[in-house]
């Protein structure tokens, strides 16, 4: 294990948060990078230190001194891309060596998941600014799908009969600090991390009904459909919208109902499923 301080984006969530308390268990220096200190966890062998991505002068000082960065992509914006450029060109500035950065499977100038194209964007900033870096090319979070259904018990969304290999939170947070720990032997590589248990929105919709004891069903709206219904239910902006829709489209396509190799390859066992982090969550609870 190195003893240079990692620095961790994204602590206040709950990928950053697991990857620090990882790093800090192993009795690693961190330096937690936080828009409000106030919100940020009480984590041993921490320092706190305010920047925002937005930021240049004050993420470049906050990574002073810094040789690898945790990089949590931010919060969804129009502009992210431009965000996610300042914070890389801060690192650059502080003299940082190696990125890893949460990208999204598939990421491609062209993707059907509209923020995919962001992630991708990125990733071509990282790689042409002269870091070394890897990308973990993250699917779809399994902590979030009891999000997708409504009040009424509904998952509405135009995903057809596509499949979805989502991923656990944990397990991409167990991957990423065991990266942290010697990214030399990660240079240059991205990783394509999804689950083991490509799932239709039936086998989905049923899960969490086993699991909450409650009825969930599955709706394939159309396009048109999912865009008026959450138009009408959020009034969000368009480009917001055609985000969360394209989620469904995307896995339409097929594009993420594969099952990657990296994995268990990178965990050493097989991937947490959807029952297995529905039960996690259940505990916490």
């Amino acid at each position: 294990m190195s003893d240079n301080t990692i620095a961790v984006t994204g602590s206040t969530g709950r990928l950053g948060g697991l990857v620090a308390r990882s790093l800090s268990t192993s009795g690693h220096p961190l330096r937690l990078l936080v828009r409000n200190p106030n919100r940020a966890p009480s984590i041993d062998n921490t320092t706190l230190v305010p920047a925002d991505y937005s930021d240049f002068d004050a993420a470049a000082q906050a990574l002073d001194g810094i040789d690898v960065v945790f990089m949590v992509s931010a919060h969804e914006s129009q502009d992210r891309v431009d965000v996610h450029r300042r914070f890389i060109d801060a690192a650059c500035a502080a003299g940082v060596s190696h990125i890893v950065y949460t990208s999204f499977l598939g990421a491609a100038p062209d993707a059907v998941f509209t923020l995919a194209r962001d992630h991708w964007a990125t990733e071509q900033h990282i790689a042409s600014s002269g870091l070394t870096h890897t990308f973990l090319r993250n699917s779809f979070y399994l902590d979030l799908l009891p999000h997708m259904v409504g009040t009424d018990g509904v998952i509405r969304g135009p995903a057809g009969a596509g499949r979805l290999a989502g991923i656990a939170v944990s397990d991409i947070a167990e991957i990423a600090s065991s990266i942290l720990e010697e990214p030399t032997h990660h240079r240059g590589t991205t990783y394509e991390l999804t689950g083991s248990e490509p799932l239709d929105f039936d086998q989905i919709a049923s899960t969490l009904s086993r699991s909450s004891g409650h009825s969930s069903t599955f709706h394939n709206e159309t396009i048109d459909e999912a865009w008026e219904s959450r138009r009408s239910a959020f009034g969000a902006p368009d480009w917001q919208i055609d985000a969360w829709v394209s989620t469904y489209t995307a896995i339409a396509s097929g594009a993420y109902g594969w099952v990657s190799p990296d994995t268990a390859k990178l965990l050493g066992r097989e991937p947490m499923t959807l029952a297995d982090v529905l039960g996690r969550l259940d505990g916490q609870q």
